[in-house]
């Protein structure tokens, strides 16, 4: 009898626990879900908070404050509705390349990125949202006020002379032909190290890309793309240093890349009348400038016009 008694009453202990752990899990649930702000209609919840609380902190490394996430929550609502207001939704295909592409500049795949912002308690659809809201925001500005947001020759010219007036300023239009090593993945150290030093001996004898194109064609594992276009202005200095101590004809150093060692030959170079590197940096800076003014005077209005109802009043 005795035991039975015990074992009723772990039972009913158990139970307890178990009734318990389920009504905070729901009253969690119901946190998370409940509405926060209305804007023009539209929810905004707790759980939008949090994981753009969290998300904030993963890219900045401090943790911001709940009202300034709510305000940028509140702003990027706007902002959707009001491309929407013009017919620019973004495809969510867009949205897709443009989460890909932060994976791909932090080096890492679309799961991993999805992993990493599961385990710091975001998600990828608070990230997915940022950005959908960003390319709606960006697509409606600028083609609202292109005209306005042009940045005539005049003022890239003062700016450049003001700050280097005495630099003689020039670009090039480099035509390349990419050459390809090809090193297949997984494979050890040393055989990018035979690799490059056979690309070592072509570019010794590389001397022109008429008679050099051919023979490197014929070699083994070795691939030849072809021909692009590039203008010093878009390319970052590391790559035009390389580019501009490369004589015409010739080969730039091996470089170790996802297929093997790439190589790039000079076929031709010429000055060009578009920007130069100094110019598009002070072309970007202006431009830059006017859209941010013409975007926060945008934004401002529609949040005076905007039906905005917060549900926590003590959260203003």
């Amino acid at each position: 009898m005795r035991q039975t008694w015990i074992a009723n009453r772990q039972l009913n202990f158990t139970m307890g626990i178990l009734a318990a752990v389920m009504l905070l899990a729901g009253a969690s649930i119901a946190r998370s879900q409940e509405v926060v702000a209305l804007v023009d209609g539209m929810p905004i919840t707790e759980l939008d908070i949090t994981q753009r609380a969290k998300l904030e902190q993963l890219s900045t490394q401090k943790m911001p404050s709940r009202q300034d996430v709510l305000n940028t929550l509140i702003d990027e609502t706007l902002e959707v509705k009001e491309a929407k207001r013009f017919e620019i939704d973004v495809p969510e295909t867009e949205v897709e390349n443009s989460y890909a592409g932060v994976a791909k500049h932090m080096g890492i795949d679309t799961q991993k990125l999805t992993d990493i912002l599961d385990h710091a308690g975001s998600s990828a659809q608070s990230l997915k949202s940022r950005l959908k809201a960003q390319l709606a925001w960006n697509a409606l500005i600028r083609g609202r006020y292109k005209a306005s947001l042009e940045i005539p020759d005049v003022d890239v010219d003062a700016q450049l002379h003001l700050h280097q007036p005495d630099q003689d300023n020039v670009g090039y239009e480099y035509t390349l032909r990419p050459i390809i090593f090809i090193v297949q993945p997984g494979s050890a150290d040393s055989a990018y190290e035979v690799r490059k030093r056979e690309a070592d001996a072509l570019r010794s004898r590389f001397s022109n890309c008429t008679e050099g194109i051919p023979f490197t064609r014929a070699l083994d594992e070795v691939a030849v793309r072809d021909q692009v276009i590039k203008f010093s202005a878009d390319l970052p200095q590391q790559s035009r240093q390389i580019l501009d101590g490369t004589e015409l004809g010739h080969l730039t150093p091996p470089e170790r890349t996802s297929e093997g060692l790439q190589m790039f030959a000079v076929c031709a170079k010429k000055m060009t009348k578009d920007d130069t590197p100094e110019q598009k940096k002070i072309r970007d800076e202006l431009f830059e400038k006017k859209f941010g003014a013409k975007a926060a005077a945008y934004l401002q209005r529609l949040r005076r016009e905007a039906m905005i109802e917060y549900k926590e009043a003590d959260k203003r």
